[in-house]
């Protein structure tokens, strides 16, 4: 693979969408060559992933030129990466997961006391009130995005480099998150945050550069004039946006999907009950989104309805049309006329080593066969069909899924579940990690899928986007419905207040 065409010195810093900040003693780094990386496959060559040989171009660091080999290589200088999927074993305690790899040990045996007492003064370091005894799996997600930092800390990071940090975290969080890293920053450490979440790039870089296709479009210096969302969109997608959700008419049918008094037993925690008395509908040619803090219950929901695939114990009515359905199963969900787009398309909703002919079809397998036999021309015609309607960016349907940028294996999931023709589309995080320009596409998307009179049911963390898109919100909070707003009633203070008013009730 070839990375390279960044014939530009950077400065190491803190964040960075890129975005970049100087601290005490800047650091650079520099590639060049014929062809320039994505944002995630750059950080990858900068921090050894990608080892020296398989790209062009050089990297500065501390003035020198450097070549990794290995990540040891990079992490032996202090350059740390916390990739977008986090790398931690859920079933081991945060002392074991922070020094996995890294042991304290005396003689090739671990000194627990030690490990112990060390992961204790790191999690202060993080702000993070949790025994080190404590399992991964037993704390949530924003928790285990502090492990990933006190990990790094433990290596003595001086340049740490953040995949999509927030991407999974609700406002609280990604704000505890940010805060944290101006804390290092005035502390001397460097750290680059890869993001596409524009009001956090300027909360906190001393510079952006903007990546568009490979390329470097510019740097921006956050010192020298104050730049705005729109100026960073400009760079991102080429042009002006006037408006980053694409209009819509509403016409808003006959209920489709009801889901009523739906009760959920926790996935490993059997004797909890994690999902109360939830209800909802969808009506065709309605976007209708679900709202509400991490660890509210609103995936545990999706999942639970599509095929009954997460949690046990389950009991409510699924009715489509007014009347009642089978969705014991993931097969008999899809019959029942389900879909569910994942909010992990790395790890549920693709197979990354397969092509984007073989990710379009996998749902549906039947439909491109001919007694049991898969028909390679039907197949190649489908996998097209979609390619050019949802207009997936690469060199052809062969090509493997892993190498496609984040918006566009977002648009091979949609691919697959709409190849099964739904009426009622469960979207999960569908922009989570994808540009700005990536995400105007999936919104449109969205909105031909309505116009179609399909429903579509979005799960988001992010208010604006479900403000900007959905017809009408459904508030949850610790596993209930607590309110459900009108378009017109709909804004992130109301959004709030309800969150807010059913956490004092329970």
């Amino acid at each position: 693979m070839k990375c390279g065409a960044l014939r530009r010195r950077f400065r190491a810093s803190r964040p960075w969408t890129m975005s970049r900040s100087r601290s005490a003693k800047a650091r650079s780094t520099r590639l060049s060559g014929k062809t320039a990386p994505a944002k995630s496959t750059l950080m990858k060559v900068l921090s050894g992933v990608y080892p020296a040989g398989t790209y062009e171009g050089e990297i500065h660091y501390d003035g020198e030129l450097r070549q990794f080999s290995t990540i040891s290589d990079s992490e032996e200088l202090g350059i740390i990466i916390i990739h977008q999927e986090l790398a931690l074993v859920p079933l081991l305690s945060i002392a074991e997961n922070i020094f996995l790899g890294n042991e304290v040990a005396e003689k090739g045996v671990i000194h627990w006391p030690q490990t112990f007492a060390r992961t204790q003064e790191l999690l202060k370091k993080v702000g993070l009130n949790e025994s080190p005894a404590t399992l991964i799996t037993d704390i949530g997600v924003g928790k285990q995005q502090l492990v990933e930092i006190a990990k790094a800390l433990s290596k003595k990071v001086r340049l740490l480099i953040l995949d999509e940090p927030t991407a999974s975290l609700n406002e609280n969080d990604s704000d505890a998150l940010l805060k944290l890293l101006m804390e290092f920053r005035s502390q001397g450490m460097t750290s680059i945050i890869i993001s596409h979440k524009l009001n956090e790039i300027k909360k906190v870089a001393d510079q952006i550069t903007i990546l568009r296709d490979g390329g470097t479009v510019e740097t921006l210096d956050c010192h020298k004039e104050d730049i705005s969302e729109d100026r960073i969109i400009n760079g991102m997608v080429g042009r002006a946006m006037e408006d980053r959700y694409p209009p819509r008419e509403p016409k808003i049918g006959d209920t489709l999907l009801e889901v009523k008094n739906w009760n959920v037993y926790h996935q490993h925690h059997r004797d909890r009950q994690f999902l109360h008395d939830v209800s909802f509908k969808v009506r065709a040619g309605e976007v209708v989104g679900i709202a509400g803090l991490m660890g509210a219950g609103r995936t545990e929901t999706a999942m639970s309805v599509f095929g009954k695939s997460w949690g046990h114990k389950i009991t409510g009515e699924v009715t489509m049309h007014g009347r009642p359905v089978d969705v014991s199963t993931i097969p008999k969900a899809i019959k029942a006329g389900l879909a569910y787009v994942t909010e992990d398309r790395k790890q549920l909703g693709l197979v990354l080593i397969n092509n984007i002919m073989h990710n379009t079809t996998l749902a549906n397998l039947h439909a491109v066969a001919s007694n049991g036999v898969i028909d390679e021309r039907k197949e190649r015609k489908v996998a097209a069909e979609y390619r050019s309607k949802l207009r997936i960016r690469s060199h052809s349907i062969y090509q493997e899924t892993v190498n496609l940028s984040g918006g566009n294996q977002q648009k091979v999931v949609l691919s697959k579940w709409l190849f099964t023709n739904p009426e009622v589309l469960i979207l999960d995080e569908p922009t989570r990690g994808i540009d700005i320009g990536a995400k105007y596409e999936i919104y449109t998307i969205i909105n031909q899928l309505a116009a179609e009179g399909k429903g579509i049911l979005m799960i988001s963390s992010e208010m604006p986007e479900l403000l900007g898109t959905c017809d009408r919100i459904y508030v949850m909070n610790e596993g209930r419905m607590v309110a459900e707003l009108s378009k017109e009633e709909a804004s992130q203070e109301s959004i709030m207040r309800a969150i807010m008013r059913s956490g004092e009730k329970h």
